[in-house]
């Protein structure tokens, strides 16, 4: 978040909460309604306080429509979602995150020992990828084996299919699967 972001956030929820001290206030009458007419009369009528509040309004006013209509946060956050965006002179391509998956996918069911691969990618603000994957592998795979090769073969097919960094390649052996099942799919 940006600071001029977290400044309107700050200052918006200070003003809210003064505001709901001074209603609470009044609701259990610790404060009367002449109390804070006697405050707005004498902002009112001294010039320097008037000019103070004045400026703290239209800074309000200028942060609130910042608020609400420049949003470029949420709008990065959406892009993000939807996959990696790569720019240059020549363009920009958008590389989605389901494109990654079944590349990941298509890596790993290419290894005869596993089933059931599903995989989740999730993209950081610099675009660079953790890969989650969850499988099912056969009985008598060496499992830290086929851990291994399969983090390190994701790598080098992602990076060179698409010109990624990856971060971290997390492998998720949910059971071992039955030989049949194997057969069966096939």
């Amino acid at each position: 978040m940006k600071f001029l972001d977290k400044a309107s956030l700050i200052l918006f929820s200070f003003l809210v909460l003064v505001l709901s001290m001074i209603m609470c206030l009044l609701m259990i009458g610790w404060v009367s309604v002449g109390d804070i007419n006697w405050v707005l009369n004498w902002i009112l009528q001294n010039s320097l306080a008037s000019k103070i509040t004045i400026g703290v309004c239209i800074v309000l006013i200028l942060l609130a429509v910042k608020c609400i209509y420049f949003m470029p946060s949420s709008k990065n956050k959406k892009e993000n979602d939807k996959g990696v965006l790569l720019e240059n002179n020549d363009g920009k391509l958008l590389i989605t995150k389901e494109t990654i998956e079944n590349i990941v996918n298509s890596v790993a069911k290419g290894f005869e020992s596993t089933q059931n691969v599903k995989t989740d990618v999730i993209i950081s603000e610099d675009n660079k990828l953790n890969i989650n994957v969850k499988l099912l592998v056969l009985p008598n795979t060496v499992i830290k084996d086929l851990s291994s090769n399969l983090q390190s073969r994701i790598k080098d097919v992602v990076s060179n299919a698409a010109g990624l960094n990856i971060e971290k390649v997390n492998i998720v052996v949910k059971n071992i699967a039955e030989e049949k099942e194997k057969q069966e799919n096939d």
